[in-house]
């Protein structure tokens, strides 16, 4: 199954993705939410589906993130050796861990909005978890059962923020706008292997990333796992798994960032893909 939000921001309804068409379950579902993935909302809807006369969408129409807002929006640092050897990290021991803010998340499609006084705002294609109910203490042999689906991100960076100033990388990640999610969550059943996944970014039609999740440090149910042990995951909280080399931070002979006007395109095998185009910050009058 495929899960689509869609309408406009704020007032998105609950779809499903269907031979590359959308329709709305709205009548069936509330939203995409803790609630409705710890209620077996899945299998539910799954049922549901098969008896269900439903009224098919626009295609144009505005996607949301396939999730509603979830309890948290988790993030692993430097996943893949080539990343962390492209920005002269040492190769984590154990995963690094940071949060971006639930405001951050945006859909697919949406703008992306350089922060204010933004020099360094870089790009990250991501594989992101969506966890199917509730995780405490898991080992990695039982993660698969807590997991609901997958989700393409773009794990947005402001570099300066994050790494000059002091404290957490959170600085530099939890912007308006730096976590677009989707086009839509894949359940589990739909991803043949999720350590063999192609993943990639493009600016204004330049490749930048072309990367595969066969090179993880820690994979998908160490992941879970890990995270488990430090908090309790929740329904439809969202684990992002790191970034494959060819970021703007590493680029050669010097980095360089995005600027208003750019196009940043992305996708992932079996989870679509996303367009942002990089807007300037403007004040709310």
């Amino acid at each position: 199954m495929k899960l689509i939000r869609f309408g406009e921001i704020g007032k998105e309804k609950p779809g499903v993705m269907i031979n590359n068409e959308y329709f709305d379950v709205s009548t069936l579902v509330t939203d995409y939410n803790e609630a409705f993935f710890e209620n077996d909302g899945l299998n539910k809807l799954q049922q549901q589906l098969k008896d269900a006369n439903l009224q098919k969408v626009d295609p144009q129409v505005r996607l949301g993130s396939p999730v509603a807002r979830p309890s948290k929006l988790l993030c692993i640092g430097l996943n893949y050796l080539d990343h962390a050897k492209e920005t002269n990290a040492p190769i984590p021991k154990e995963p690094i861990l940071f949060f971006k803010s639930t405001t951050a998340i945006v859909g697919p499609n949406d703008h992306l909005v350089i922060p204010k006084n933004s020099i360094k705002t870089d790009w990250e294609v991501e594989l992101a978890i969506v966890i199917g109910k509730k995780a405490s203490y898991i080992t990695a042999e039982e993660a698969e059962d807590y997991i609901a689906g997958y989700c393409l991100h773009n794990d947005y960076s402001e570099r300066e923020f994050q790494l000059e100033r002091n404290g957490q990388w959170a600085k530099g990640k939890g912007c308006d706008t730096f976590a677009p999610l989707g086009p839509f969550m894949a359940t589990k059943d739909e991803i043949a292997d999720v350590h063999n996944l192609r993943l990639w970014l493009s600016v204004n039609g330049k490749v930048m990333q072309d990367g595969n999740t066969a090179n993880f440090i820690f994979n998908v149910p160490t992941m879970v796992a890990y995270l488990s042990q430090f908090m309790t995951l929740l329904p439809g909280d969202v684990i992002s798994t790191g970034t494959p080399a060819g970021v703007g931070l590493g680029q050669k002979p010097e980095p360089w960032y995005l600027k208003p006007g750019d196009v940043i395109e992305l996708g992932i095998d079996g989870l679509g893909s996303s367009k942002q185009t990089a807007k300037a910050y403007q004040p709310l009058h």
